[in-house]
């Protein structure tokens, strides 16, 4: 995987990616001397590629891009719309100079059936993906799978789950995300998510469990960063926090109120929090 290091998701500043929203994120992500930023295609057609790939160069910012399904293109239910609209991401994320296409490449983020995912949907989504993966591998692309917690999804919510669908589709470009707000919710431990995805796992979003300041909640952050340590993760290392979350979004994550004071608050404290941790356990 080419995304190494630490960066931070655009969403600390916006969740869309119009023209103006990109400069004020690439320029503000480039101020925290950061190797890269995540960023959100939920719109991927919208996106001027060309002028994104401008601003990164102009910053020395790399990318990695990231994304939800939107209910029309549910890979478990319409494994042939998942396909078109994740060739259209891939594309759009090689043209801007993107290395990584990730998050919830196979569903959305609320995503529930009132019942256990099926095989059916799970041969649905693994259709769907390998399509994905071959037209990723062509553009220079690493896919990743992004495990949720059990209110945003139904498909995939454990490290384990996610390494089998990996492994079911068994492309080298296809790896594992976890992220630490989730895994605080359905992991039997932290670590013991992480050891599970150890052959596979390549990003990590760092996200405290209210969404907020890391550090200043309940993840246990000594034991995702020896964890980590102990598997000699070499992956991305990202800063997510809602702190800047647009109302029209909020029901989708269930975010209801503040999560953090401000910015100043979340890069000032959260981001030298993590950086400390990763300098502590040889990560950085």
């Amino acid at each position: 995987m080419k995304v190494q290091g630490f960066g931070i998701h655009a969403s600390m500043w916006t969740m869309s990616w119009d023209r103006a929203s990109a400069e004020r994120a690439i320029a503000c992500a480039s101020k925290y001397k950061v190797d890269f930023i995540e960023i959100p295609l939920l719109d991927a057609p919208a996106v001027d590629a060309k002028h994104t790939r401008d601003l990164l160069e102009k910053h020395g910012l790399r990318a990695a891009c990231s994304l939800v399904l939107p209910e029309a293109a549910w890979a478990s239910v319409r494994p042939n719309a998942a396909i078109e609209h994740l060739k259209v991401a891939i594309d759009k994320a090689a043209d801007m100079g993107g290395e990584v296409l990730t998050g919830v490449i196979y569903g959305g983020t609320n995503e529930r059936t009132g019942a256990p995912p099926t095989q059916a949907e799970y041969d649905n989504v693994a259709r769907a993906l390998e399509v994905a993966a071959r037209q990723a591998k062509s553009r220079g692309i690493q896919l990743g799978v992004e495990a949720v917690n059990r209110y945003e999804s139904h498909l995939i919510n454990s490290a384990e789950q996610a390494v089998a669908l990996v492994e079911r589709i068994g492309m080298e470009n296809v790896f594992v995300h976890l992220d630490t707000f989730h895994m605080n919710i359905e992991e039997k431990g932290s670590a013991n998510g992480i050891l599970a995805a150890r052959d596979h796992l390549k990003y990590m979003h760092l996200s405290e469990s209210d969404r907020g300041t890391p550090g200043a909640g309940n993840v246990p952050w000594d034991s995702i960063f020896a964890a980590l340590s102990a598997i000699g993760f070499k992956g991305a290392l990202t800063l997510e926090s809602f702190v800047s979350m647009p109302p029209e979004m909020a029901g989708d994550i269930s975010t209801w109120r503040p999560v953090a004071r401000d910015e100043e608050e979340v890069m000032g404290n959260g981001l030298s929090f993590l950086r400390g941790k990763a300098a502590q356990y040889a990560l950085a």
